[in-house]
């Protein structure tokens, strides 16, 4: 047996594209029904009747993928993996007479090994067109119901476009928002409204420092000894709102008009100049 060469490492490409050198079968010959094979490790490999100028489909399981194939002729015989990853491979002998054994490493971790003889010369005109694989062996069964050990070149390929597509389009995004950020930051200020009046002497007894408003907040800054309540006045009746307070400031998630800050009988009414 001549020791076996790599065939695919990548699938893709057809491997042995030399012209087929022998002549014409003198009888006709006939595919045979589809058949199975069934391959163990502790027996010998099943043989594959195959005919000049005929391919025969080897299918693995449903569950798998061809990885790596690797054969003892690779000069006469051609194998063809086709250009996306799949349980196929198509095999077609150049010269008549000729034998070889071909092993395919499936991308669960599966190994399987076959006989190829070609049979144009054989009295039974009969070849193999179509031949599908079953593992006996009880480990190479249960690794079809495993996750795949081994990517295909071709869905690895794939993959890393994706992830470049992914991190390309991250990257757009993401400059994107940082100049929706720069404007945004630039034009910031001039949102700004500093139109609140108070007294200033009771806010300065009270802690309050500033008040001001963009288009959707209202601020309140000041040095408090004790955080005050906040209140909203609308139609001259108080009531307490939702506001977020840290490090001396009130963020209020609105617009206020009018309202006050208070500490029991301190007391720091304020309005907008327009909304008086």
């Amino acid at each position: 047996m001549k020791p076996l060469i790599p065939v695919i490492i990548s699938l893709g490409v057809a491997v042995g594209t030399m012209p087929i050198h022998a002549s014409t079968p003198t009888h006709p010959l006939e595919p045979n029904s589809p058949r199975t094979v069934t391959v163990s490790e502790l027996q010998t490999p099943p043989v594959v009747r195959a005919a000049l100028l005929q391919s025969t489909l080897i299918v693995l399981p449903a569950e798998e993928k061809v990885a790596n194939v690797f054969a003892g002729d690779t000069v006469d015989w051609v194998f063809d993996g086709g250009h996306v990853a799949s349980r196929f491979i198509s095999i077609k002998p150049k010269v008549a007479g000729s034998t070889t054994d071909v092993h395919i490493v499936s991308d669960h971790g599966n190994e399987y090994t076959l006989e190829l003889r070609e049979v144009s010369g054989d009295e039974d005109s009969h070849f193999d067109s179509k031949v599908f694989i079953t593992p006996t062996d009880k480990a190479a069964k249960e690794k079809l119901i495993e996750l795949p050990v081994f990517v295909p070149a071709a869905e690895l390929d794939q993959a890393k476009q994706q992830i470049a597509s992914v991190k390309a389009a991250e990257a757009a995004t993401l400059k994107a928002e940082q100049t929706k950020e720069e404007a945004y930051r630039g034009q910031y200020p001039g949102t700004l409204h500093f139109d609140y009046t108070w007294d200033k002497s009771k806010g300065k007894d009270l802690g309050l420092q500033e008040i001001w408003r963009d288009d959707k907040f209202t601020y309140l800054r000041g040095h408090f000894q004790e955080t005050p309540a906040l209140y909203e006045v609308k139609d001259k009746k108080p009531s307490l709102i939702n506001f977020d307070f840290s490090n001396g400031l009130y963020t209020v998630p609105k617009e206020l008009d009018s309202g006050y800050l208070a500490i029991g009988k301190q007391k720091v009414e304020f309005h907008r100049e327009e909304a008086r």
